[in-house]
């Protein structure tokens, strides 16, 4: 028996195989996991996902496990450490944007979890994607929430890096058609 069949992105090296089968498209829940992802995306932002997925544990150290809390009360001496940290991405507006928006979080008037996932759309009348090529950039719904989480003062969450986002983190399933994990819950 072979391997199965999967995402065509997922295919090219074997830490996008195991995030493909074991993270991407599950529903995630939880302020810090979400958080976290949202950061992730962002500075995945102009780069290859896989560079953002091997630096996953420098980053998850860097920034205190993605913890709002903790990483709103960053300061300059912080910033300078994370450009100084080989382990990340050393982009100065993305360490920047990260701390400032750890404390949009803390201020939401509703739970990250509960903001986040009301922009997913009806599962029941999505279209599961034939092929790759069938996967849109942006949607009505990554839009709206990209223009929602920009009024509430949150940067580097344009409706791409949402949609990115909403993938990762469950809020729709891309998975493609003959996909295995597009008929496994």
């Amino acid at each position: 028996m072979g391997e199965p069949q999967r995402c065509a992105w997922a295919t090219s090296a074997p830490d996008y195989i195991a995030y493909h089968d074991d993270e991407w498209g599950r529903p995630l829940h939880g302020v810090t996991a979400l958080f976290e992802r949202l950061s992730l995306e962002a500075f995945q932002s102009g780069l290859s996902w896989l560079v953002i997925l091997r630096k996953r544990p420098a980053f998850r150290a860097a920034f205190a496990g993605f913890d709002p809390a903790v990483v709103a009360a960053f300061g300059p001496a912080d910033v300078q450490r994370l450009l100084g940290d080989a382990g990340i991405v050393r982009n100065r507006a993305k360490i920047e944007a990260t701390i400032h928006n750890a404390g949009r979080v803390l201020e939401l008037d509703v739970p990250l979890d509960e903001l986040l996932w009301s922009f997913a759309p009806d599962p029941t009348t999505r279209v599961r994607p034939a092929a790759m090529g069938d996967v849109p950039a942006t949607t009505p719904e990554s839009t709206a929430m990209a223009r929602e989480l920009k009024r509430r003062g949150l940067r580097f969450v344009g409706p791409t890096t949402c949609y990115a986002l909403m993938q990762a983190a469950g809020l729709v399933d891309d998975h493609v058609q003959g996909c295995w994990r597009a008929v496994t819950p």
